[in-house]
C-alpha cells in the first residue's frame, strides 16, 4: 500500500543527491589557490615566489590574490581587489547582453494560386519584419496537383522578393523542401 510512496520518496533523494554531488565553480583567489609556487605579477613586476609569500604580500596591501593564468608553469599570479574586478565583469556581460540583438526568422506562408489583395497582405507583413530588422522565409505550399506547376510558384517567390529589393536581399534562393518552397530574405540594413 505504501510501496508507490515509498518510491517517489526514494527517487526525489536520488535526484538531490545527483544536483549535490555535482562540483561547483570554485575562484581560485586567495586560500584557494593549491599551487606551491607562482609567478606573481604587483605594480608591473615579475617575480616567482611561493604562493604563502604572494598571499602576506597581497594582505599587507589590503587585496586578493588571484590566479590569472591556472597552467601556466608556474601559475601567474596577480594582486587585486578581487571583488571590484567580478562586478566590473559582470557589468560588462550584462552590458553586452543588453546590446545584443537576436535575429528571429519570421514566415510567410504563400499559395501559387494567391490572388493580388492576398499578396498585398502577405507583402506589408513581410515589410513590417523587415523593418524591425527580422528575417523572412517566405514559404510556398503546393496542394495536390499544383506540384506540377512549380515554376508558377517559383514566380511568386521570385515577385516577391523583386517587390521588396529595395529594403530586403535574397539571402537563400527559391528552393523546394518536399511539398513546399521557400525564400528567405534579410533586411539590407541592421536595425
Amino acid at each position: 500500500m505504501f510501496y508507490p510512496l515509498f518510491s517517489l520518496f526514494t527517487n526525489e533523494i536520488r535526484r538531490y543527491s545527483t544536483i549535490a554531488r555535482q562540483p561547483r565553480q570554485v575562484d581560485l583567489v586567495n586560500e584557494n589557490i593549491r599551487a606551491s609556487h607562482v609567478l606573481l605579477i604587483n605594480n608591473g613586476k615579475k617575480e616567482e615566489m611561493s604562493t604563502r609569500d604572494a598571499q602576506k604580500i597581497a594582505d599587507e596591501q589590503g587585496q586578493d590574490l588571484v590566479l590569472v593564468q591556472a597552467n601556466g608553469n608556474p601559475p601567474v599570479a596577480k594582486i587585486m581587489d578581487w571583488g571590484k574586478a567580478k562586478f566590473e565583469a559582470q557589468k560588462r556581460q550584462k552590458e553586452q547582453r543588453k546590446n545584443q540583438k537576436v535575429v528571429q526568422v519570421k514566415e510567410v506562408r504563400m499559395s501559387p494560386v494567391i490572388d493580388s489583395g492576398d499578396f498585398e497582405t502577405r507583402k506589408k507583413a513581410a515589410i513590417k519584419f523587415l523593418e524591425k530588422g527580422n528575417k523572412v522565409k517566405l514559404n510556398l505550399r503546393f496542394r495536390g496537383r499544383m506540384i506540377t506547376h512549380q515554376d508558377i510558384g517559383r514566380e511568386v517567390l521570385e515577385r516577391m522578393a523583386e517587390e521588396l529589393d529595395d529594403i530586403a536581399k535574397v539571402e537563400q534562393r527559391a528552393k523546394m523542401d518536399g511539398r513546399q518552397m521557400f525564400l528567405v530574405l534579410a533586411p539590407r540594413k541592421a536595425k
